[in-house]
């Protein structure tokens, strides 16, 4: 809820500051309280943030005051809603600990799992810190152990960190460089840019808890069809497929050299342009990205037969796209699932034979020849036996090829 008109140490405990960093900040025109007992508004929380954030980075508070005396910068885009950055609760997280019955070192270690530094016992708690720490107490409540609380934190924390870093760097680079390439400076961009920011969140908020809530969809049914698939197996009224899953690698020829070339820049958005082309076609045969690895990609598959149509697909689609040339290695097998990632024997195989395939070439090995069954339009060929890394006997590789162009449905 959002008041105004506040007292020196009322905002100094909600921004998280010493009264004495306010009381500089203050003579410097970083915040301009007004008359009264009350001087301050809450909007000049987020003027507090900027400021320890500039004096954290090594930045002269005193060049800030000066700029903004001189009026080359402007702190008064913060009032924006989009800067409503979280308040300081006056409770410390000892005290919060012990209210609610959670152990202090866990809380800690959920914080720096979400790449966040630990707090202190006797720090005040964050407001945006509640919502986790109930959603803890409940996972505690149903018997969950810490360590996989802690894994599922490090998964939430690294995935939103990375959401809020590509969409800053879409912001400076579409948003804010164009501002300030007409000719605008530094504070009336931020002031301008931060209008586009303030319409852009009102909608996008809600658009990613509504992504987030369709992704739960996709994966909440998955699992319910494969308990209700088991509870019928028990019956004897269902089999389960003897096929297993497939594991796919797919790799740029030549990426670490256009890198050296070019510069990261071009090799992101390279990377970027490969996403495009590959997460499409691997969808339309029934498998999903895991993991981005810069220069390809992991992915998994429940058809092997599937995996094979798509990576031919996805080799000749790379090539008609402009990228340099793919290379996919492919392996069938049982795999180990944990927080979003896939892991073992099946995974390593098949990154190895990734690393043994050439420009344009799928490989794969015969369990995936097996397990594929015939594939209308797919010819094997075989490709000799292979000394792989850390697999202790050779094994048989096979060409898969297209007998027809692909056409993208």
């Amino acid at each position: 809820m959002t008041r105004e008109g506040l007292g020196e140490a009322e905002l100094a405990d909600l921004a998280g500051v010493p009264v004495a960093f306010l009381r500089r900040a203050a003579g410097l025109g970083i915040v301009r309280p007004a008359e009264g007992d009350q001087p301050y508004r809450e909007s000049d929380l987020s003027r507090l943030r900027l400021a320890l954030a500039c004096d954290l980075a090594g930045l002269p508070l005193d060049g800030i005051g000066k700029a903004i005396g001189e009026g080359r910068i402007a702190f008064d885009f913060l009032d924006m809603p989009q800067y409503r950055f979280a308040r300081h609760t006056n409770q410390t997280y000892r005290e919060l600990c012990a209210e609610r019955g959670v152990e202090l070192d866990l809380l800690q270690r959920l914080q720096e799992a979400q790449g966040l530094a630990a707090p202190d016992p006797d720090d005040l708690v964050r407001e945006d810190d509640l919502q986790m720490i109930g959603a803890m107490q409940i996972a505690g409540m149903f018997g969950v152990p810490a360590e996989p609380m802690v894994r599922m934190m490090r998964v939430y924390g690294e995935s939103l960190r990375r959401m809020a870093e590509g969409e800053n760097q879409v912001y400076r680079t579409h948003i804010e460089e164009p501002f300030l390439a007409s000719g605008m400076d530094v504070s009336a961009m931020m002031a301008s840019s931060s209008e586009f920011g303030a319409q852009y969140s009102a909608v996008m908020d809600g658009s990613l808890v509504a992504m987030y809530h369709r992704q739960q969809e996709r994966v909440w049914l998955g699992n319910m069809v494969e308990r209700i698939e088991s509870a019928l197996e028990e019956m004897g009224l269902a089999e389960r497929p003897a096929r297993p899953p497939a594991m796919c690698f797919l790799d740029l020829v030549g990426y670490t050299r256009l890198t050296e070339e070019r510069g990261d820049a071009a090799a992101a958005e390279l990377a970027g342009s490969l996403a495009g082309v590959v997460q499409g076609v691997s969808q339309r045969h029934g498998g999903r990205p895991v993991k981005w690895l810069g220069d390809g990609v992991m992915f998994y598959f429940p058809d092997p037969g599937e995996a094979v149509r798509s990576s031919l697909e996805m080799v000749s689609e790379t090539g008609a796209a402009g990228l340099p040339p793919a290379h996919v290695g492919l392996h069938a097998g049982p795999v180990v699932q944990q927080d979003g990632d896939y892991f073992g024997r099946t995974v390593n195989l098949a990154s190895r034979v990734a690393g043994r395939a050439g420009a344009d070439e799928v490989l794969v090995t015969d369990d995936v020849v097996e397990t594929s069954g015939r594939l209308d339009g797919v010819r094997f060929e075989e490709a000799g036996s292979a000394e792989l890394k850390n697999v202790p006997r050779p094994v048989r590789l096979w060409r898969a090829e297209a007998q027809r162009a692909w056409r993208t449905r």
